[in-house]
């Protein structure tokens, strides 16, 4: 019998299980570690926040996993050996043939001053409960959607988030209210070229969506509802929607496995840390590309390098080569408000620089996110 233990209940993670359950014989071991008991499908949140679901919708119990052979583990993990495939969580040590991490960013407001104190984190659902309760008794002003730090995960959230707030707001007729992004990097999904980050741009100005970038935010005061940036300049608020700083999960450094500044190197192809059947998969890892910058931490990412991983895996338990190499390609859905939503697709691995290509705005983009989130459903619950 052999056992894989994987980190992480998230896309890449939940990817990575079910494809090993189908590759994988019966009696060999399929173990995911998460401290949460329930899956959360990330980009529903972005319709948690504007009301057009509720948090629920955007969850499931991983105790479902039990019935497909998986094993789950609802404990946080608390230690990582990669010299000898051990994982800590709860009150158990757990030794595997190979270790597959795909913790995730963690979250943490708390490395800008003030900014915890505020609710709005919409990358969680606690925080996008409390923005669309905000949304709905606000009474005017203006609406500040704010990117704390980079990097971030999927990169064209904040500016979906903008333009959705943007479109509910105007549903409410007669009510005075502005929406602006303020951001701290040079342009939206910026890895994608110019060419997508000026349509994303285009598509804010639209709508009358002011855009604030380089803008590096050094304090928030939740009582004054005002914001200090490093540029100098300063901006009141009333309603914060705000993308949190994102860092290595403490335990994935303190394993030896990234800088706690960092992000844990791979092999871009195979997603093999520098400890022999590692893996490290989606928004934990740090992969540089042709242009200097890094891979954007995205969910597209994280699902197609767990299906490698999964298939090398496979492959290397039942002793034969494995073929199977990540090649950079992704896409996006990027929602726009009023029932329609752009996309984007292309190869992040090509040279001298990612080719990607935005197509055309219109109501068949959303319906096809709305179609991807019931698959997603679908395929695994």
């Amino acid at each position: 019998m052999h056992r894989v233990l994987i980190g992480g209940g998230g896309v890449g993670g939940l990817v990575t299980a079910h494809a090993l359950r189908r590759l994988l014989p019966a009696t060999d071991e399929i173990v995911v570690f998460d401290a949460s008991p329930v899956h959360t499908f990330w980009p529903s949140l972005l319709w948690v926040m504007t009301g057009t679901r509720r948090a629920e919708q955007a969850m499931r119990p991983f105790s479902t996993l039990r019935e497909r052979g998986i094993t789950v583990v609802t404990a946080p993990i608390t230690r990582i050996d990669p010299g000898s495939h051990t994982i800590t969580a709860g009150e158990r040590q757990w030794t595997g043939d190979v270790l597959v991490l795909a913790l995730g960013a963690q979250l943490d407001p708390a490395l800008v001053p003030g900014l915890a104190a505020e609710a709005g984190n919409f990358y969680t659902v606690p925080g996008a409960e409390a923005v669309r309760n905000s949304l709905r008794t606000l009474t005017g002003g203006r609406v500040v959607v704010l990117i704390s730090r980079v990097p971030f995960k999927c990169p064209a959230a904040p500016y979906e988030a903008a333009m959705l707030i943007e479109g509910y707001l105007r549903k409410r007729r007669g009510l005075e209210a502005t929406v602006e992004v303020w951001a701290a990097e040079p342009a939206p999904m910026g890895v994608a070229g110019p060419t997508v980050s000026q349509a994303v741009v285009d598509a804010l100005t639209e709508r009358h969506i002011a855009y604030h970038p380089n803008q590096r935010v050094t304090a928030v005061d939740a009582d004054a509802h005002r914001l200090t940036f490093q540029s100098g300049d300063t901006v009141s608020y009333d309603l914060l929607a705000y993308v949190p700083p994102h860092r290595v999960p403490p335990v994935v450094a303190e394993a030896g496995l990234a800088p706690a500044d960092g992000w844990v190197a791979v092999d871009r192809a195979t997603l093999e840390t520098r400890f022999p059947n590692v893996f490290a998969i989606g928004d934990v890892t740090g992969i540089s590309l042709a242009i200097g910058k890094p891979l954007p931490k995205a969910g597209v990412f994280a699902h197609r390098q767990g299906e490698v991983v999964a298939q090398i895996v496979a492959q290397r338990i039942a002793g034969r080569p494995a073929p199977d190499r990540f090649d950079g390609v992704g896409e996006c859905f990027i929602e726009m408000g009023g029932g329609i939503a752009g996309f984007a697709r292309g190869n992040f691995y090509a040279e001298p620089a990612p080719a990607v290509r935005a197509y055309r705005p219109g109501r068949h983009w959303h319906a096809g996110k709305v179609a991807f989130e019931r698959h997603w459903w679908g395929q695994w619950w």
